[in-house]
């Protein structure tokens, strides 16, 4: 299988519309991937609080339709990161799109841990509630966003509901790059999962991003990884080595909490 993860780099002063034709023809340009990832709120820009409400679009907004007709002309499975989404009867939400190779809607995630504690996104936003994972041909996704990746209970939810790749599309800052690398690796391990870790280049609001866009296996070892710049990280990987190895490490078998109520003594 193969994945290419669009580093994209989301800098001050590029419209909306540029971005969007943009990163529609970097899709375009993966034609023969099996799965292509953009990173979160690429729109925008994760730290761009201000532009969450003004550039909010309803979910199948413009977003929507040039993503759908990307995923479409280039025949790939698409996670199209994350969007501001205006819910008519709700809040702003951080919201993934997943599209097939025939640009049909695939799956749809808002984020459920926001990031920002008391302001920001914490406070703009509304959470998700869902676990939502994705069927393709030769593996099954297990979605989450950025600040998701420090909460491994989200991802052992997702692996007790069949994930086998975890996709995690992220506008991650630089100066905690460390925690980046160290939590994709950790997420890879604890659940004997491929994780594919999406971040964006360039600067959000004043605030440099990490970059460093990562592909792991279900040993914690890192396949491929980006630099700190815009660009495309593509990875051939087996996802049968999953099943190969929860077989020969079957920890997940010793598992004991979380799997049923505690007994009262």
């Amino acid at each position: 299988m193969r994945a290419s993860v669009i580093q994209i780099a989301v800098d001050e002063g590029e419209s909306v519309e540029s971005r969007r034709r943009r990163a529609a023809s970097m899709v375009r340009d993966q034609a023969g991937a099996d799965l292509v990832v953009l990173p979160e709120l690429w729109t925008t820009g994760a730290f761009a609080y201000e532009e969450f409400g003004q550039e909010a679009e309803p979910l199948e907004g413009p977003t929507y339709e040039a993503m759908a007709k990307a995923a479409s002309d280039a025949g790939v499975w698409l996670h199209a990161g994350s969007i501001p989404e205006r819910d008519p009867d709700g809040p702003l939400y951080n919201t993934s799109l997943v599209f097939s190779p025939s640009g049909d809607l695939a799956a749809v995630y808002r984020k459920i841990h926001r990031f920002g504690f008391d302001k920001g996104e914490a406070v703009l936003m509304g959470a998700g509630a869902e676990l939502v994972t994705v069927r393709l041909p030769a593996t099954t996704l297990g979605l989450g966003t950025c600040y998701d990746l420090r909460f491994p209970e989200l991802f052992r939810g997702l692996v007790d509901a069949g994930a086998e790749t975890l996709v995690v599309p992220a506008g991650w800052p630089e100066r905690r790059r460390s925690h980046w690398t160290l939590l994709a690796q950790a997420r890879a391990v604890e659940n004997q999962s491929f994780v594919i870790a999406c971040g964006t280049a360039g600067t959000h609001a004043g605030v440099p991003q990490a970059g460093h866009s990562i592909v792991v296996d279900p040993w914690g070892e890192v396949l491929a990884e980006a630099g700190a710049e815009e660009e495309v990280l593509t990875v051939d990987f087996d996802p049968g080595k999953v099943a190969a190895t929860r077989e020969q490490f079957p920890a997940l078998k010793d598992r004991v909490l979380g799997l049923q109520p505690p007994r009262r003594p």
